[in-house]
């Protein structure tokens, strides 16, 4: 808080603090600026890869849980053309995904799939130690550990050093969905179950609760300091580092669905994942 003194009539000294008269934080607003086809089939996740310059999307295609074979990756453009249908096959039913140097790494119902970027082909995979597994999102942090939330079994398992493990199980993690790693030190995780955004300090394994009101929180993606949160039935908030929340988006009424987002910083858009309506929606934050 900065404070100046002014001197009024040669005498009388007053103080005026200036955040007093600051404009208070202005809202954010999207503009849609385009949206895919609808060739894409159940489009859970969307990634944006920079070095790259293009979208990678996760496709279901059958339910979300299916060990059938048919769900595939695709890559989209920065301006919503659909480069590449079917980059890579063979996949049962992807969600999250995450990059580190030339792997692509992607959940598949019950196992961790690690991509060759160059190529598409499985180079790796980890299986979950539940049998009823739900692997669904992933985040790397800049070091490479890859942590990967179990949303049915209330787990974050974690690949460190070459090493899988479930990594939290349990306590005040609520069913997590949404993970983005911050730095090494800090995780943000969506809770689904109490519909939050929590910070998880990753060396005492304590959860802060950020902000709630979401229902069920899917997608999260750093604007900034801030952070834009999806709702799976079809809303986006605008978080902001000390829990201030703005409702961005609601499509709950047109029955359209908003999955696992993602952010490109250069163009300021936040595409969005339609799952049923097999499209992806990109809007321009201002």
């Amino acid at each position: 808080m900065r404070l100046l003194n002014f001197l009024l009539g040669g005498s009388i000294l007053l103080t005026v603090t200036l955040s007093a008269f600051e404009s208070p934080r202005k809202e954010k607003k999207l503009i849609k600026v385009w949206e895919t086809d609808s060739t894409l089939s159940v489009p859970e996740s969307v990634l944006y890869d920079p070095k790259g310059n293009v979208l990678y999307v996760a496709n279901i295609v059958g339910k979300s849980d299916s060990l059938d074979g048919d769900g595939f990756i695709s890559k989209v453009s920065l301006d919503g053309k659909i480069e590449n249908l079917k980059w890579t096959t063979g996949l049962n039913a992807p969600k999250g995904m995450g990059i580190y140097k030339n792997r692509l790494y992607v959940t598949d119902v019950y196992r961790l799939v690690a991509l060759n970027l160059s190529n598409g082909q499985a180079e790796q995979t980890w299986d979950a130690t539940d049998k009823k597994a739900f692997l669904n999102d992933v985040t790397v942090d800049k070091n490479g550990t890859v942590y990967v939330s179990d949303n049915r079994n209330n787990k974050i398992y974690r690949l460190k050093d070459d090493k899988w493990e479930i990594w939290m199980d349990g306590g005040d993690l609520n069913n997590p969905n949404g993970l983005l790693a911050v730095g090494t030190k800090t995780m943000m995780v969506g809770s689904t179950k109490i519909g939050a955004l929590q910070s998880l300090d990753v060396a005492s394994k304590k959860l802060t609760k950020i902000a709630d009101g979401m229902a069920n929180t899917d997608g999260i993606v750093a604007v900034g300091k801030d952070y834009i949160v999806s709702d799976w039935n079809g809303r986006l908030f605008y978080i902001t580092a000390n829990g201030q929340k703005q409702q961005l988006l609601d499509t709950r009424n047109e029955k359209v669905n908003s999955a696992d987002i993602d952010y490109v910083p250069g163009k300021k858009l936040v595409v969005v994942p339609t799952f049923f309506k097999n499209k992806l929606v990109a809007y321009r934050v201002e």
